[in-house]
């Protein structure tokens, strides 16, 4: 099975493929032994996808500097592990797996230093990727700022699976079969974690008050726009 790289709805070609092709083109790089281009090329990759590798970890780590540190992490490790990429993938769930296998073994990390480390100041979440539309009011940002945290809490006691599956098909509308391929899980496995981790938010919201202003739906993974 070979995922194509145009888009079900339109003609309009998926970014991701242009990363593919460039990754492709980096490995052949590699295996002429022309390192010194390949980083070179690599760099084109490293801008298209910073924005949304940090966003990812964001999700997971809710800290600026680890953020940066892991990011820059899986772009070394996904550069130095690219002649065993499959060109027959996506380039862009092939790093996201890489990239959340670095959040995941950061948060293993963080818990076995956890008894030893002093507990910080929440911090400010990531900016939003577009400007609002208004200005909302002080009360409004208050609570919104409030939500936002009561549900970044939420989401952080969730089991790794699970909170993989909430941040990738929820937070980042990725479809059933890419979660899957990010994760090495079938697609009814994805499903399952993402049911269970959706009930758990919910008791945990409940007990938050969360969800008598704003209630959680159980989205269901999109259908993928991947056709193969």
């Amino acid at each position: 099975m070979t995922m194509t790289s145009t888009a079900a709805a339109g003609d309009e070609v998926r970014p991701v493929a242009v990363e593919t092709r460039l990754a492709a083109e980096i490995k052949r790089l590699l295996a002429d032994d022309q390192r010194a281009r390949a980083a070179e090329r690599f760099g084109e990759i490293v801008d298209r996808q910073q924005r949304r590798a940090s966003r990812i970890a964001y999700h997971y780590l809710r800290d600026p500097a680890e953020v940066d540190e892991v990011v820059q992490d899986a772009f070394l490790k996904a550069f130095l592990h690219l002649p065993s990429f499959r060109e027959d993938l996506f380039f862009e769930l092939w790093f996201t797996r890489i990239l959340v296998n670095a959040c995941l073994d950061r948060l293993k990390a963080r818990t076995r230093r956890a008894r030893w480390l002093v507990q910080s100041e929440p911090r400010e979440g990531m900016a939003d990727n577009g400007p609002a539309s208004h200005e909302p009011s002080p009360e409004a940002a208050l609570l919104a700022t409030e939500r936002r945290a009561q549900l970044e809490s939420a989401v952080d006691r969730l089991p790794a699976r699970q909170r993989t599956a909430v941040i990738l098909s929820h937070f980042e509308g990725r479809p059933a079969r890419e979660v899957s391929a990010i994760m090495g899980l079938n697609e009814s496995t994805v499903r399952v974690h993402l049911f269970r981790a959706v009930r758990k938010l919910r008791g945990f919201l409940n007990r938050e008050g969360w969800m008598e202003r704003t209630p959680l739906r159980a989205r269901p993974c999109p259908t993928s726009p991947v056709t193969s």
